[in-house]
């Protein structure tokens, strides 16, 4: 049984969508790779599906995938967006002859459990189910982070790389990515548990 999603996805391209149309039932947009710094009506559709019911951004983990992520993020008000992120998984998709640039897989390389479960960790909001009740607590902040030595410091680089390899997170993600997944995909509770 598919899931459905109340949000519409967008993902890099045709094989992503397809390996995600069999896990939900949604509208599901591609941004045909870097296609979207050239076309406007695209990115048109893009914000008239975030404000209408919400847009999870689903990119792959390598550097692509992140400056994509980040053009939809510069175009898209943050209140609309949700960000959900697969793991660094070393590989190739069975279609391809050889890995990417960087060797991992992308989305479409995701078995489904994994793609549901980065889902719900961006709290996709998921018809026919209890929603997900929200987080309580204040947010952490980047001052949090600079405190438990996740940023600004000498080592927080590395201690930041640790972390997002212990939580399966791609390990292209910056100091104020993880201050949102933090907050949005486990809470600020679990958040600061994690950085303890």
């Amino acid at each position: 049984m598919k899931l459905r999603i109340q949000e519409a996805i967008v993902v890099e391209g045709r094989y992503d969508k397809n390996t995600l149309s069999q896990l939900v039932d949604t509208l599901i947009l591609e941004t045909a790779g870097f296609g979207i710094f050239k076309n406007q009506e695209q990115l048109a559709l893009l914000r008239r599906a975030a404000q209408t019911r919400g847009l999870i951004v689903l990119t792959d983990s390598d550097g692509a995938g992140f400056v994509i992520r980040n053009r939809i993020k510069s175009a898209i008000p943050p209140r609309y967006l949700k960000h959900a992120y697969i793991p660094d998984v070393y590989g190739k998709e069975r279609r391809k002859a050889k890995p990417g640039r960087e060797g991992k897989l992308g989305v479409e390389g995701m078995p489904p459990a994994v793609l549901e479960e980065v889902l719900r960790k961006a709290q996709a909001t998921i018809l026919d189910e209890n929603a997900p009740k929200p987080f309580s607590g204040p947010p952490i902040t980047k001052a949090d982070l600079c405190t438990a030595g996740f940023s600004g410091g000498t080592d927080s680089v590395q201690k930041r790389k640790d972390l997002l390899k212990r939580l399966e997170l791609p390990e292209h993600l910056s100091a104020n990515g993880l201050l949102a997944v933090l907050n949005h995909c486990y809470g600020p509770e679990e958040g600061r548990k994690l950085l303890g």
